[in-house]
C-alpha cells in the first residue's frame, strides 16, 4: 500500500461542483453537516482515499471489515444551485505530514472533478454551553467575504484563537496556492458533546451561499436528543443524583 491511495468507483457528471469537507472535529460539527448532505441529498459514493497516516484500524459492520478512509460523495442538488463533491469519514491524520499529504490528496481528487470552490466546515469551541449559535468564518480570498456576510457569518479580528489546524485549514492554506478559493465556515459549539444544532447553523448558511435546500428534520431530532442530555449535566452540576448510563447514551 502506497503512503496515499486513491480508489475510484464511479465518475461523477458534476457541473463545475462545489467541495464541501466536513471531517471529525470539535463537536463533530462538520462531520455531522457533511454526513447530512450525503444521507439527506441525491448522492453516489465516487472515490476513497487511504493512507498509512490514519489509525492502524478496520470498522466492522454486519460482521465485514473496512480499511479506515475518506470518502468523496458527488451530490446533485437541485436545479440552480451547484452540485456538491462531499468529502467525509471517520478520520483525519495522525501526523502534520499526514495531514499535508491529505490535503494534497483531496485537492487533486477535487481538480479531477474540475471543483471551482471549496467549503470546510467544522466547530470553533466556546467553552461553555450555549443558546445561540452564531457561525465565523475565514477565507483564502477576500472576494468571498462580502457574500458570506450576507448570509450571517462573522469575520472576528484574531478568531478562532490559534488559528484552523487539521485538513479544514490546509484547505485553505494549499487552496489558494492552487488558486482555488476556499472559506471555513465554523459553527459555535461549546466542544463538549456532539453538536447537530451547530451542524444546522452551518448547513443554514451553505444552503443559503450555494443555493440548494435541504430537510433538517433529522439533526432537529438529534438535537433534542442532546438537549436532554445538557438538562441532565446541568441537573449532575446542581447536585441532583447522577443519571444512569442508559440516561447518558448520547455522548460521544
Amino acid at each position: 500500500m502506497d503512503e496515499f491511495e486513491t480508489e475510484w468507483l464511479a465518475e461523477p457528471a458534476l457541473e463545475d461542483p462545489v467541495l464541501v469537507e466536513g471531517l471529525p472535529g470539535v463537536g463533530h460539527v462538520g462531520k455531522l453537516a457533511a454526513e447530512h448532505l450525503v444521507e439527506e441529498l441525491d448522492s453516489e459514493l465516487a472515490c476513497r482515499v487511504y493512507s498509512k497516516h490514519f489509525p492502524p484500524q478496520v470498522t466492522v459492520e454486519d460482521g465485514r471489515s473496512h480499511l479506515a478512509a475518506t470518502e468523496f460523495y458527488a451530490v446533485e442538488t437541485e436545479s440552480g444551485a451547484e452540485d456538491l463533491l462531499v468529502l467525509t469519514g471517520d478520520h483525519q491524520a495522525q501526523d502534520s505530514v499526514g495531514h499535508y499529504g491529505l490535503a494534497d490528496t483531496f485537492l487533486d481528487v477535487a481538480a479531477d472533478c474540475d471543483v471551482a470552490s471549496a467549503y470546510a466546515l467544522g466547530g470553533v469551541p466556546t467553552g461553555e454551553l450555549i443558546e445561540e449559535y452564531d457561525v465565523l468564518g475565514a477565507v483564502s480570498d477576500e472576494a468571498l467575504i462580502e457574500d458570506l456576510e450576507d448570509v450571517g457569518v462573522e469575520f472576528r479580528d484574531d478568531e478562532p484563537a490559534g488559528g484552523i489546524v487539521g485538513i479544514s485549514g490546509l484547505l485553505l492554506g494549499l487552496g489558494e496556492r492552487r488558486g482555488l478559493p476556499a472559506a471555513c465556515l465554523m459553527g459555535e459549539t461549546s466542544g463538549y458533546l456532539v453538536d447537530p444544532k451547530s451542524a444546522q447553523a452551518l448547513l443554514e448558511v451553505l444552503a443559503d451561499v450555494l443555493g440548494f435546500e435541504v430537510d433538517y428534520a433529522s439533526l432537529e431530532e438529534r438535537a433534542e436528543e442532546m438537549e436532554e442530555v445538557v438538562r441532565k449535566i446541568q441537573e449532575m452540576e446542581q447536585g441532583t443524583p447522577a443519571p444512569s448510563d442508559e440516561d447518558l447514551r448520547y455522548f460521544g
